[in-house]
């Protein structure tokens, strides 16, 4: 990802609490440390002062990235998939209210396939968050290209997705750039929902819940597609990297 940046133009920064301390922009053998770590922090909003408290080291989440980098003066974010609402409509995921307030473009392939995709569709929406399909109509569902679920509007080029962007700033909620996963890589729509299916169907079967769910499933699916899934995620990491990279240099330029 750092690469595919660099080549656009722009600086990488990447964004990760290191012993308690909030870092938007770690140094590679901070990286690699991290990489390292025995265990790991998730830091997400709800814990990011009781990482910074009690000096943890760890990754973090769309939603606690997006706090930190907009705070250090960074406008534009790349990562996967956004958290959303999960199937049962119990959990929220607490990316999805930073997102509601917080001014900075992210570039992404839609929310993990695992959640309630419309729902979360829907709750974006209510919350003025809106979502721009970069050469596509439909919102991406991580691993597959199609959800028939539809973007606010469609870009074809960078110019477009900096104009709609400079537009959209003054408002104070994230703008959303909804990128499919490369095609090459791409899991069809049939077949990915057959593999979910029988993964929550073992999910359920197994207990498991809470926030062990996430984690366990797209293990799950890994193994159920014989570590196509994880093919997937790199490949639409690197791109959203790159798409986000000359949104950042194009912004620069304007």
């Amino acid at each position: 990802m750092q690469t595919a940046v660099r080549e656009q133009g722009a600086e990488p920064c990447v964004v990760a609490v290191m012993r308690g301390v909030p870092c938007v922009g770690v140094s590679e053998v901070e990286l690699q440390a991290l990489a390292e770590y025995p265990a790991p922090t998730k830091v997400a909003m709800h814990n990011l002062g009781v990482a910074c408290g009690m000096r943890l080291t760890g990754g973090t989440t769309v939603g606690a990235t997006a706090y930190l980098a907009h705070r250090a003066g960074v406008s534009v974010m790349a990562t996967g998939g956004i958290g959303g609402v999960h199937r049962d409509r119990a959990d929220v995921s607490g990316d999805l209210p930073v997102l509601a307030r917080t001014p900075i473009l992210v570039v992404c392939s839609g929310a993990k396939v695992i959640l309630d995709l419309p729902a979360t569709r829907e709750w974006l929406e209510t919350h003025g968050v809106p979502i721009v399909g970069y050469r596509t109509d439909e919102l991406p569902g991580f691993y597959t290209v199609h959800t028939g679920l539809r973007v606010d509007a469609v870009a074809h080029d960078v110019d477009a997705l900096v104009a709609i962007w400079q537009a959209h700033q003054p408002l104070g909620t994230a703008l959303l750039v909804a990128q499919p996963p490369p095609e090459t890589d791409a899991i069809p729509r049939a077949e990915m929902d057959a593999m979910l299916q029988q993964a929550l169907a073992e999910c359920a079967q197994a207990g498991v819940v809470g926030h062990a769910t996430t984690p366990w499933l797209l293990q799950r699916i890994a193994q159920l597609s014989d570590g196509r899934t994880v093919r997937v995620n790199l490949s639409l990491l690197e791109a959203n990297a790159r798409l986000a990279a000359a949104i950042a240099s194009a912004c620069v330029n304007t």
